[in-house]
């Protein structure tokens, strides 16, 4: 499989190619959906577009907990159906499709009552693990294990000695989202996808009462292009309902959001060796490793406000402060939090008694001829709802089409990555850089890597760190413009690299610095270099004005106060 390079020059030739000549499918979303969806039918052979409104998973797809796991609280539900699927599909992605990028996470979770509590979890997580070891998928993970109380406290020293009579601890998986997303769409372009992100539907094509294809404009030139297609998919997520609205006919569904927000704070302010999973009233509370921080969340409360930008309010944050220093022995503080994120989950809410109530599930729906729906669902089970939504599509394309191959296409990156792992002190070796720094890479990119390396066996500068964000290398800022999509500073900051909540300035401190590395691969000048660093400060301005206020409505106008697109 080549390798596509998704930079300025390819964007503009997906656009006019997509324009040119009548696709089979074209996609509209780019999320974890959307980008799985263009995968799986271009894996069938079929002609494929897709096109994203703003950046790669710039909405729920960058903002979720980074979790990939088979939902072990809906056992409890009964959904067991809903488990056995996601727990096939996180076996997947750990073994076969993004070893590189989906790695094992342990949890802990604490007892606090003798007994039962012990024989009543103890035995939903052995169901869980037996679930996922009886499909074949779960053989990469440790099964989970009873620990005494004394046990626990030496795993997590960082909880409360009367917090817990007890643990059990079991393992799930995580990802970087935004990094899984920007990897499928490169995916999908590298079979052969058209793809275009800052590309918005403005409307859809019409003949009849058949949808057959969409009005786009190109957000960063100005121009508008009719993009024919025989299938037309909707895979928006919280923007469904917006969508749909643009075909005037009136939804079999729809799509409710609900925020939720995490924390992201330093490693040396929870004293563990694994993550945690604790209960609350209205759901569970997770404190989830991530490299040198840890990730608390998540909150779930009701948003019908702006959806590009949701705002985490003081009250959000001092929730999960509450509920987190409940079992901390050293609790944590404002100051504590270097980074602070919302994200808003599409959950489907019908209209009928049958689909009235709101679920993790997802639903696909072919509302008008040419014109599939699919909506709900979450991150682990991606795969399952494109392949759900090509399927629907391929039925009114009235031809014979291959079944899907996804569980079988390793993503950009799987291929050779446990070959370079194993090399990776030979790497280091020859490039000169740490073997920490190898591993890092491999960690991101998997054999991809090696592309980056290029970047700094031709300017060995690129080796270097980004110096306000010394975790990350000038090569990979490059790169994300380069090969990876990248438009605009707030895309590398904010998706391509996590420095927006992985440092306490936010990355304003980054901005310049990284703009300028961006400038040359985009044609920006020093006046756009400028504007760009303006924008993103501005941003980071406006969301930790939003994080002082009390409620959602403030919150919301707080953080509108900075535009949404740098102004060209």
């Amino acid at each position: 499989m080549r390798t596509a390079a998704l930079g300025p020059a390819q964007r503009a030739e997906s656009l006019a190619g997509m324009a040119e000549r009548e696709l089979d499918v074209l996609v509209v979303g780019g999320g974890v959906v959307g980008a799985g969806t263009a995968l799986d039918a271009v894996t069938r052979g079929l002609s494929t577009g897709l096109v994203e409104a703003r950046d790669w998973a710039s909405g729920t797809s960058s903002r979720s907990s980074k979790l990939i796991h088979g939902g072990l609280r809906y056992l409890e539900m009964l959904d067991f159906a809903l488990v056995r699927e996601a727990l096939k599909e996180r076996g997947l992605l750990l073994e076969r499709l993004a070893p590189h990028l989906v790695k094992p996470v342990p949890f802990l979770y604490p007892l606090q009552r003798k007994g039962w509590e012990r024989w009543y979890a103890g035995s939903g997580v052995a169901l869980y693990d037996g679930m996922s070891m009886a499909r074949g998928h779960g053989r990469g993970l440790p099964v989970h294990r009873h620990l005494t109380r004394g046990h626990a406290l030496r795993v997590a020293p960082c909880l409360k000695k009367d917090a817990l009579v007890g643990a059990l601890q079991y393992y799930d998986a995580q990802m970087d989202d935004a990094r899984y997303v920007a990897t499928l769409v490169r995916t999908a372009a590298s079979y052969g996808a058209k793809v275009a992100n800052r590309a918005r539907v403005t409307g859809f094509l019409r003949e009849g009462e058949r949808v057959v294809g969409a009005r786009v404009r190109d957000v960063e030139g100005g121009g508008e292009y009719e993009i024919r297609a025989r299938q037309v998919v909707n895979a928006t997520g919280v923007w469904t309902d917006d969508t749909q609205a643009m075909v005037g006919e009136r939804g079999q569904f729809h799509v409710r959001a609900s925020k939720g927000i995490h924390l992201v704070v330093p490693k040396d302010r929870i004293h563990s060796t694994t993550g945690l999973i604790l209960r609350t009233e209205k759901s569970v509370l997770f404190v989830i490793p991530w490299g040198r921080h840890w990730i608390v969340g998540t909150t779930d409360t009701d948003w019908d406000l702006d959806k590009t930008h949701p705002a985490a309010s003081s009250a959000d944050i001092d929730y999960l402060l509450e509920h987190v220093n409940s079992v901390l022995a050293v609790p944590l503080s404002r100051d504590d939090v270097q980074g602070v994120y919302a994200g808003l989950r599409p959950l489907l809410a019908g209209e009928s008694d049958a689909t009235s109530k709101l679920s993790r599930e997802h639903i696909v729906a072919h509302p008008v001829p040419g014109l599939v729906v699919v909506a709900g669902g979450k991150y682990t089970t991606y795969r399952v709802m494109a392949k759900d939504a090509v399927d629907a599509a391929v039925h009114g394309l009235d031809q014979r089409v291959a079944e899907c191959v996804t569980e079988d296409v390793p993503l950009l990156g799987a291929e050779g990555y446990r070959a370079l792992w194993n090399a990776r002190a030979r790497i280091a070796a020859s490039t000169g850089l740490h073997v920490v720094r190898v591993e890092h890479l491999l960690n991101r990119y998997g054999s991809a890597a090696e592309e980056v390396l290029d970047l700094i066996a031709s300017d060995p500068s690129m080796g270097e760190p980004l110096h306000a964000a010394d975790d990350y290398l000038r090569a990979e800022v490059v790169y994300a413009a380069s090969h990876e999509g990248a438009r605009h500073l707030d895309d590398v900051l904010t998706r391509r690299t996590r420095i927006s909540i992985e440092t306490f300035d936010r990355g304003t401190r980054s901005a310049r610095e990284a703009a300028e590395l961006m400038a040359p691969v985009l044609g920006w000048d020093k006046e756009q270099i400028e504007r760009e660093a303006r924008h993103y400060e501005k941003r980071v301005e406006a969301e930790r004005e939003s994080q002082r206020q009390p409620d959602d409505l403030t919150a919301d106008a707080a953080r509108l106060g900075a535009p949404d697109i740098v102004p060209l």
